[in-house]
C-alpha cells in the first residue's frame, strides 16, 4: 500500500485530525549464522526492502488502539497503558504491547496512549521476522513520539529482545531486532552476539542475486521447539564449564570442542553444542571469504551450514530439505539454506543473476510436485533499519 492508502485508512478509522506520523521497520534475512546468537557467537543478517510500515498518533486519555491492515477484519483491538498484560486473545498486538511494557520497565513512563495502524508486506509466518520488525518499529514510533531522546537504536533492538523474552514468551537472541534496527542499505551486520560488537560489510554480488524461497509452512517459534533448543544449548554448555573457562559455546573452536565434547554426556546436547560452535566458525570464514570477493567459498559455507542445521540442530523440515536440496542440483545456484528459526519458514539461495527467473521456475515446478502445493519466490534488495518516514 502507499503512503495515501495508508494515511487514508487511518484518517477512515481513528478520524483525521492531529499529528498523524509515519514508520518503517524492516525484516531481515540471516545469510549465515543460525542459532548462534543466544549462543555467544557471530551472525551475518541483513535487512530488507520489506517490512513492516506504521501510522500513529499521539491520543489525550491512556487509551492504546491497535489496528492491522493484514488482517481481513480490520478489527481495531483497544486495551490501555494501565492494562499490559500478555494475553491470548489479544493476538499480534501482544508484540507492540510488549514493547510498551518493556520502554516502562526501564523507567519511561507513557504519558498518553496511541492509536496506532500497522500494514507489513512480509509473508505471516514466513521466518523474515514480522515480529522483531513490528517490535522495532513500535520503540522508534515511541522514541520519536514521546520525545525520548536517550535511546539508541540499538537500544531500541535491546528492548524489542527483552519484551519478547519476558513479555511474550519465546526465548529468542538479539539478532532479529538487531538486523531490522541498524540495517545498512547494500550491507550486511558482521555482529560479535557476546559483545554487541559490529561491523558493515558491503554485499557485492556483482553477477548474483539473492533470491528468498518461503516453503508455505507456517513455522511459530513460541510453540515449537526454539526453547528447547536453546535450553538443551545451555545444558551443553554447562557440562563444558565443568572443565573449560568459558563463558558461552562461541569462545571455542573446532578443535577445542572435538577434544572437549565428551564432557557433555547427553548426546543430543552434544550435538546442539557442535552446530553452535561449528556454525559460528563457519560464519567468521564467510565474512571473510565475501570480503575476499570469494563468492564460491561463501556458498559452500552456506550449505555447510543447512547441513548441519538439518543433522546437528534439527531445526529443518520436509518442505525445507526439499527447497535446499532441488536448488543445489539447478546449475548457478552459489548456495543455499534454511534461514531464520526453522521449523518451516524459508531458505536463502544467492543465485547468478542470469538463471534466476529459470531457478525460480524450476525450484517452483519441482517443489510443487513433490509437496503438492506452492512456494513463493522473492528476489530480494538490502535495505536500511528503521526509521521516521512522516
Amino acid at each position: 500500500m502507499t503512503k495515501e492508502q495508508l494515511l487514508k485508512t487511518y484518517q477512515e478509522i481513528y478520524g483525521g485530525a492531529g499529528d498523524i506520523r509515519y514508520y518503517f521497520a524492516p525484516g531481515r534475512v540471516n545469510l549465515i549464522g543460525e542459532h548462534t546468537d543466544y549462543n555467544g557467537g557471530h551472525v551475518f543478517p541483513c535487512a530488507l526492502s520489506i517490512g513492516t510500515y506504521g501510522l500513529a498518533r499521539k491520543r489525550t486519555d491512556r487509551k492504546l488502539r491497535f489496528c492491522s491492515l493484514n488482517f481481513s477484519e480490520q478489527k481495531v483491538m483497544e486495551t490501555s497503558l494501565d492494562d499490559l498484560i500478555p494475553a491470548e486473545e489479544a493476538g499480534w498486538t501482544n508484540y507492540p504491547k510488549g514493547v510498551i511494557w518493556a520502554f516502562e520497565k526501564k523507567g519511561y513512563k507513557l504519558d498518553a496512549g496511541v492509536d496506532f495502524l500497522i500494514w507489513g508486506n512480509i509473508p505471516d509466518g514466513s521466518g523474515l521476522s514480522s515480529s522483531a520488525s513490528l517490535e522495532v518499529l513500535t520503540g522508534t514510533m515511541l522514541k520519536d513520539m514521546y520525545g525520548i531522546d536517550d535511546l539508541t537504536m540499538q537500544d531500541l533492538a535491546l528492548i524489542g529482545q527483552s519484551s519478547e523474552n519476558n513479555f511474550n514468551g519465546m526465548n529468542c537472541g538479539i539478532m532479529d531486532q538487531f538486523a531490522s534496527a541498524m540495517g545498512k542499505k547494500d550491507c550486511a551486520i558482521f555482529l560479535d552476539t557476546n559483545t554487541l560488537n559490529f561491523e558493515y560489510a558491503p554485499v557485492i554480488l556483482s553477477d548474483a542475486k539473492i533470491v528468498i524461497a518461503n516453503s508455505k509452512v507456517k513455522h511459530s517459534l513460541v510453540s515449537s521447539a526454539y526453547n528447547d533448543r536453546r535450553n538443551e544449548s545451555e545444558t551443553a554448555l554447562r557440562d563444558l564449564q565443568k572443565i573449560l573457562d568459558v563463558k558461552t559455546l562461541g569462545d571455542l573452536n573446532e578443535a577445542q570442542f572435538e577434544a572437549n565434547k565428551d564432557a557433555i554426556p547427553d548426546p543430543i546436547c552434544r550435538k546442539r553444542a557442535k552446530h553452535a560452535v561449528y556454525e559460528n566458525q563457519r560464519t567468521i570464514q564467510a565474512v571473510q571469504a565475501l570480503k575476499e570477493g570469494n563468492i564460491e567459498a561463501f556458498g559452500q559455507l552456506m550449505n555447510a551450514s543447512h547441513i548441519s542445521l538439518r543433522d546437528d540442530y534439527e531445526v529443518s523440515c520436509k518442505e525445507i530439505d526439499i527447497l535446499v536440496d532441488l536448488a543445489w542440483k539447478i546449475p548457478g545456484v552459489i548456495g543455499s539454506r534454511i534461514t531464520g528459526g526453522g521449523f518451516g519458514g524459508c531458505t536463502v539461495s544467492i543465485v547468478k543473476t542470469d538463471v534466476v527467473n529459470k531457478f525460480i521456475e524450476v525450484l517452483g515446478a519441482q517443489y510443487k510436485e513433490k509437496v503438492g502445493h506452492e512456494a513463493e519466490f522473492y528476489v530480494v534488495e538490502i535495505g536500511d533499519g528503521a526509521r521516521k518516514l512522516l
